[in-house]
């Protein structure tokens, strides 16, 4: 989920370098379409919002198609909001949590059904370092975050002898779209604090392929 840009889009042209037929899922057909249309696999492009329940409820239906099984799902899509909760818009919130939390909850679900039955497949979710603490001016996003690392982590023990697993990743500071979406494009991060999508996918999907349960990429994120 969330293919049409930042580590979505990155481990998806990683996976596809590797001859790995991909599902794309994000709100944006025509970003997919060209991600697709660059790729030298078969892509399916499934357009949705997942913050809306209807369209939710398409993505997990693929997830839970028999006949066709998906191998790995990375639960990748996700927004932040920034400033002075109080001040923020209420039904924004609302829907970063459905967003951040809720769909991944439910796409999760909807894919160990399947896994655990044919006793093979990964799940990545995808958390944040801004979940393992908490930080004024990002109280919703650090929390639907500090969810995602949790429930990740309990999930990944409970799957222990079934052949399946759960790796929970924490990135940090990201060279993405996400920074200017969240509002706080303008700060002033340090430069050694910042890696590359690309950097943060590779990582990601060899913690994945060992059947790790927690990542936190990059040197300085670990400290």
């Amino acid at each position: 989920t969330g293919a049409s840009s930042g580590i979505g889009r990155a481990i998806a042209r990683q996976l596809a370098a590797e001859g790995t037929d991909l599902v794309v899922v994000a709100r944006d057909e025509a970003r997919m379409k060209a991600l697709a249309s660059e790729l030298p696999v078969d892509v399916e492009v499934v357009t949705a919002d997942l913050g809306d329940t209807d369209q939710l409820a398409v993505v997990e239906a693929r997830l839970a198609d028999a006949d066709r099984p998906v191998d790995l799902v990375v639960n990748n899509a996700g927004f932040g909001t920034y400033g002075d909760f109080a001040a923020l818009d209420r039904d924004g919130e609302a829907r970063e949590i459905a967003v951040n939390v809720t769909a991944v909850v439910r796409l999760t679900h909807a894919a160990l059904d399947g896994m655990r039955a044919r006793g093979r497949g990964a799940v990545m979710n995808i958390s944040s370092v801004a979940g393992l603490q908490a930080t004024p001016g990002n109280a919703t996003y650090g929390a639907t975050k500090a969810f995602v690392a949790s429930f990740g982590e309990a999930v990944a023990g409970e799957l222990g002898g079934t052949g399946v697993t759960l790796t929970t990743v924490l990135p940090g500071y990201t060279h993405t779209e996400f920074a200017e979406r969240a509002g706080i494009g303008g700060r002033q991060i340090p430069k050694p604090a910042w890696q590359s999508a690309e950097d943060v996918a590779t990582s990601a999907l060899a913690a994945t392929r060992e059947g790790r349960p927690w990542l936190v990429p990059g040197a300085l994120n670990k400290a």
